[in-house]
């Protein structure tokens, strides 16, 4: 009878793995899940400018990463938004992001 050579190192560390990585969460799921979350945080308080607060919540991080990919180049950066240049000038003024 022949028998297999036994081993003290498993086959899962013969090799290292890749870390196994989920798809990310579509946009609009993470913000609902976010706002429901919100809400539910606010423990039956009636929520006050709910709209704006969202707006520029959500505005600020897009300017930064929209900015720092067009590396900083306003022109791209309103093109890339679908955005007059002077609007977005604006815009990153209201939010203490201009140069």
């Amino acid at each position: 009878m022949h028998t297999l050579p036994t081993s003290t190192a498993s086959t899962d560390d013969a090799a290292p793995k890749a870390p196994v990585s989920t798809p990310p969460m579509p946009l609009p799921e993470c913000v609902r899940d976010n706002l429901r979350q919100y809400l539910s945080d606010l423990e039956g308080m009636e929520p006050a400018n709910l709209y704006d607060m969202l707006i520029r919540t959500v505005e600020k991080p897009l300017l930064e990463l929209v900015m720092e990919r067009a590396q900083h180049n306003q022109s791209r950066a309103a093109q890339w938004l679908g955005l007059n240049r002077n609007t977005l000038r604006k815009k990153l003024l209201e939010h203490g992001l201009a140069e």
